[in-house]
């Protein structure tokens, strides 16, 4: 991928009006991100990448020939992907595909908004994908051809009436209560039904700390660490009044202390 002055995208979807839907509510939502070219398949947006090298693909999923999961497949660590279809049954299979956000048709405008949002911040803090799969392969070959281990990125939750796909970058802690756990992020909080104990072997450990039987924290969302009238530490986080207690089996995450 090639260095740019700003973002470039290509978006394929086998319907001519959808195209330009989506291509209208982008130049909106997000000014500066150039579309580069347009795909009516997968096989068409596969051959734009690899002619025009953009950061994104917005892709849509049922199209004639080869559909988006498989193009999504194909370009894996190539491009940053956003499915974009009017069937939300394939949710959960286009997070398995590594894809950004997953929007449904019509795109909305705020909810278009904050995937451009997300697609900035993955822009400007990320790694190039190119850089990042030749990384990927350099440890498959220092591992013996062993692929590294893949971590949870995404969480299915329940808020209110309805099912939310939440990144993991996006959530401060979890914790248990009951018979769910609770998924807090800086806007609103969910729940689920994966206890701690399943929980903490699917997620990175760079990432997120088990302080507690009953608590996971995200390790930069962590602002300080002090001690109760008890003696026990407490997590605080970062511009939130949520005390967090850190149980003595994990005390040794904070020794300094």
């Amino acid at each position: 991928m090639r260095p740019s002055p700003s973002p470039t995208a290509v978006v394929a979807d086998d319907e001519r009006l959808m195209r330009e839907q989506i291509v209208g509510r982008l130049k909106e939502a997000w000014p500066e991100l150039a579309i580069v070219g347009e795909a009516g398949n997968g096989a068409e947006a596969i051959a734009l990448v690899q002619s025009q090298e953009p950061d994104i693909v917005f892709l849509d999923i049922r199209m004639p020939g080869m559909d988006g999961l498989e193009a999504a497949r194909a370009l894996a660590g190539r491009v940053h992907i956003v499915f974009i279809t009017a069937h939300d049954e394939y949710a959960i299979r286009a997070f398995e595909h590594g894809a950004v956000d997953y929007l449904l048709k019509p795109a909305d405008p705020e909810r278009l908004a904050v995937t451009c949002e997300r697609l900035r911040a993955r822009l400007a803090q990320a790694p190039d994908p190119m850089t990042d799969l030749l990384a990927q392969l350099s440890q498959r070959l220092g591992a013996g051809g062993v692929a590294p281990r893949e971590y949870l990125r995404w969480v299915q939750a329940s808020v209110g009436a309805s099912i939310r796909m939440i990144p993991t970058g996006d959530i401060l802690f979890f914790r248990a209560e009951d018979k769910y756990t609770r998924v807090q992020t800086a806007g609103f909080e969910a729940l689920i039904r994966k206890p701690i104990k399943e929980l903490i072997d699917e997620l990175d450990p760079k990432e997120f700390w088990q302080i507690h039987r009953a608590t996971v924290v995200r390790v930069d969302a962590i602002g300080e660490v002090s001690r109760n009238l008890r003696g026990n530490q407490v997590v605080h986080l970062k511009g939130r009044s949520e005390k967090l207690e850190v149980s003595r089996t994990f005390n040794h995450l904070f020794r300094q202390m």
